[in-house]
């Protein structure tokens, strides 16, 4: 049986490049650990949404919804995707 290997921090940020590209138009490149997901990079609510589902479906965790409010930016939920796939 194999332990699931937990992603690094540069895997998770270009995964979550790849599903904010897929679900918000966001351009890959500009996807970068500081951006605020709203100010910067256009995300809305709707949109957040959809990226946390595909988040835990690529991943294979599980965040909370009520986290969502406290992810402003890809590092608040790069934080949060290392913490559960180490869990």
């Amino acid at each position: 049986m194999t332990v699931p290997t937990v992603p690094t921090r540069e895997e998770i940020v270009a995964q979550l490049a790849e599903i904010l590209h897929e679900v918000a138009g966001v351009v890959p490149a500009e996807v970068t650990e500081e951006k605020s997901l709203v100010e910067e990079l256009d995300v809305d609510s709707l949109a957040m949404a959809e990226v946390i589902v595909v988040a835990e479906e690529r991943f294979g965790i599980e965040l909370p919804e009520e986290e969502m409010k406290d992810m402003r930016t890809v590092l608040d939920i790069v934080i949060r995707v290392e913490k559960r796939a180490a869990s």
